[in-house]
């Protein structure tokens, strides 16, 4: 799909799977933030050159960001990371809240949706209340979220893609319940966005979060949601610092070299497949050549794992990613893990901050191996894994 010399960093052969913990880095991004380094740059502004190069750079940000989410761009907010922007949000929200109130989040959900959510509920002597995964399914229905839904609600998380086992919930259904309720929507967009362009109103989030180091950019975070939302939040800022929306959400110098490397990688994404129109209208048909390049991968390396003997796949959603969880009868998931980096395959074991479904699905301690499917994961990583797999799952003489 995504060709693999367009990326150095997969030039001594290793098949990476570890795309949901951060995909490697296109070499056109990593050009795009050495020259926006390499060029005069300032603060922003318009008087010379080096201004006018630094607000160019945020305002190809925004509107890529805009394109990629289906949002305005003046909704677009860079964060230094996921967790930080939505610890910000619980922040800003829960001064709002009070003894009554309760908060609802998810056993299915990253903790970065999770705890900041619950730490704010709890200063502000809001409840908790808590929808449940599924365990046998790995499903998160909207009847679960609804159960705890009352009239006192006033915020639900939810993620719209399991980082640990690829479950997709049906989050434009989830939202009418949450909005019936009268609450607010936070969506945690990070694993769902590197494989399904993200359409924010569609979903029906008011407030959603992802990071583009999951899908070919570099490290850092965005926000975005309601305009009218963002308007009426009072976020901590400086006194001299800029109290418009989305600066007024952005803290200190923005990092220009980050955004330019995002849009790169935005641009990147929706030159996939050729073709015209948008830029929106091309990353929609990229994404949709991404997914059938993914899903069928995915078939294939499933299919082959139903084969293996002791192996067990906790990836069991009806909708969801091309993301595996693996657990071995014989052997601990760290040292399958250490067996395929030997054998030049990369498969991280653990639990990925994903405390809540780790505990619920009783892999707290050790979690399981994780493979991830990427834009360039090709036929000849999953062969290259199943190979490695069947090695290291064969019973051995002793």
């Amino acid at each position: 799909m995504l060709d693999r010399h367009a990326l150095s960093a997969l030039a001594d052969g290793t098949a990476y799977f570890d795309g949901p913990g951060g995909t490697q880095t296109p070499d056109v991004v990593a050009d795009a933030i050495a020259a926006t380094l390499r060029a005069p740059l300032s603060n922003r502004g318009t008087a010379y050159a080096a201004a006018r190069n630094a607000e160019a750079v945020v305002q190809g940000f925004r509107a890529a960001m805009g394109d990629f989410l289906g949002v305005d761009p003046g909704v677009v907010v860079h964060g230094r990371s996921m967790t930080a922007l939505t610890f910000d949000l619980a922040r800003t929200l829960s001064r709002e809240w009070g003894p009554g109130d309760e908060v609802v989040v998810s056993r299915l959900d990253h903790d970065a949706n999770v705890r900041p959510w619950v730490i704010a509920a709890e200063r502000a002597g809001a409840t908790v209340r808590w929808a449940d995964l599924d365990p046998e399914t790995c499903e998160l229905t909207v009847e679960a979220v609804a159960s705890v839904l009352g009239e006192r609600t006033r915020l639900v998380a939810v993620t719209a893609a399991s980082n640990l086992v690829g479950t997709r919930p049906d989050v434009p259904a989830i939202a009418a319940e949450v909005h019936r309720a009268g609450a607010l929507l936070h969506v945690d967009g990070v694993h769902h966005a590197a494989h399904v362009l993200p359409d924010v109103p569609a979903v029906g989030a008011d407030l959603y979060t992802c990071s583009p180091y999951k899908f070919l950019g570099p490290h850092c975070g965005v926000m975005t949601g309601r305009a009218e939302l963002l308007e009426s939040l009072r976020p901590d800022k400086l006194l001299p610092s800029s109290d418009a929306v989305p600066e007024r959400f952005e803290l200190g110098t923005l990092p220009y070299e980050q955004l330019a490397g995002v849009t790169a990688a935005v641009d990147l994404l929706a030159g996939l497949v050729p073709g015209s129109g948008s830029r929106r209208e091309r990353l929609a048909a990229s994404y949709a050549a991404l997914e059938r390049h993914e899903d069928g991968l995915r078939a294939r390396l499933e299919s082959a794992l139903a084969a293996l003997p002791g192996v067990t796949s906790w990836s069991r959603a009806r909708h969801r990613t091309p993301t595996l969880l693996l657990t071995f009868d014989r052997l601990a998931p760290a040292e399958v893990s250490a067996a395929l980096a030997e054998r030049g395959v990369v498969a991280p074991a653990g639990t990925f901050y994903a405390h809540e479904p780790a505990t619920r699905l009783g892999l707290a301690t050790e979690g399981g191996v994780r493979v991830g499917l990427a834009a360039y994961t090709t036929a000849d990583d999953v062969d290259r894994l199943l190979d490695g797999l069947d090695f290291v799952t064969a019973p051995r003489v002793r």
